[in-house]
């Protein structure tokens, strides 16, 4: 009990599911490339740290616009970027005959990226005020409107991409690509126009994820380091390429990390998800549901 004492445990359920859907959304995002492309894109945290800039830099800072006229351009302009990396990179980098180079390929993409956003917004952190920073109070428990709000998004977004792959013809297309390229061209599918759509959507995502990731951190083009690692993380822990072992994962980690503190100090927060990570690559490489491939 005296491990338990002046522990606020619905506090750390909430924060510690709220964590756990970043991460899977970060597991998520990355996971639609590589089910699409068969790479594996390792400038996800740049798409993230791009799109909190835009979001934070442009449109509510130097703009001045509303917050959710200010979310909707963000996600139009990282949804155009995600179909130009599609086709300048992503598109002939899977073609390449060896992964490895397409590997190189995408982390230098990774740092092009965050140098244009160091030489258009420079290199100084900042905050978005007044934009999900209030507080809300449960009980004895305060918890922060951010959490709330990103727990509501991401079930938003795992319902609505169950919904565009089951019910509309563009999201069918995208599972055929994703599970045999040579048949679904036969069929009459798009290849490439399929992958950039899937492109699009993981960058916007990625969008989503630093416009949700603003309020807890300065943004700044480092903010996002420990997220996206733990949301690959997810990823392998869940099932590579699986999205409901991606949420698992996700969750998993949120609330191992959280809990945690009540057993180790709280700067070992971080070593729990990694550890985790490689008590899976050692027992279970499949991670907990193994992606389907036809």
């Amino acid at each position: 009990m005296s491990i338990l004492a002046g522990i606020n445990i619905p506090q750390l359920l909430i924060t510690g599911i709220a964590m756990g859907c970043i991460y899977f959304l970060v597991a998520t995002e990355y996971t639609l490339i590589f089910n699409a492309t068969g790479l594996v894109n390792f400038a996800h945290e740049s798409f993230i740290v791009l799109g909190a800039y835009i979001f934070a830099g442009t449109f509510e800072r130097a703009l001045g616009l509303s917050h959710w006229l200010s979310i909707v351009l963000t996600i139009v302009c990282m949804m155009a970027f995600g179909v130009l990396v599609a086709t300048i990179v992503l598109n002939p980098l899977r073609n390449l005959q060896f992964v490895t180079y397409a590997m190189f390929g995408t982390m230098m993409l990774s740092r092009i990226v965050l140098e244009i956003i160091r030489l258009t917004w420079g290199t100084l952190p900042f905050t978005v005020k007044g934009f999900l920073r209030s507080s809300v109070n449960i009980g004895s428990t305060v918890l922060s409107e951010s959490y709330l709000y990103i727990i509501g998004v991401s079930i938003i977004i795992v319902v609505a991409l169950q919904l565009f792959f089951k019910k509309t013809k563009a999201g069918k297309a995208m599972i055929c690509v994703s599970q045999n390229k040579d048949a679904a061209a036969l069929m009459g599918i798009n290849v490439k126009a399929s992958i950039n759509l899937t492109v699009a959507l993981s960058a916007a995502l990625c969008g989503v994820i630093g416009i949700l990731c603003a309020p807890l951190y300065n943004v700044n083009t480092s903010m996002v380091a420990s997220v996206a690692l733990k949301g690959f993380c997810a990823g392998v822990i869940g099932g590579f390429g699986s999205y409901p072992g991606a949420i698992i994962g996700g969750i998993l980690i949120g609330l191992v990390e959280q809990f945690g503190i009540l057993f180790l100090p709280t700067v070992y927060k971080d070593v729990l998800a990694f550890g985790l990570m490689i008590v899976f690559l050692l027992i279970r490489p499949s991670g907990i549901i193994k992606a389907k491939k036809a």
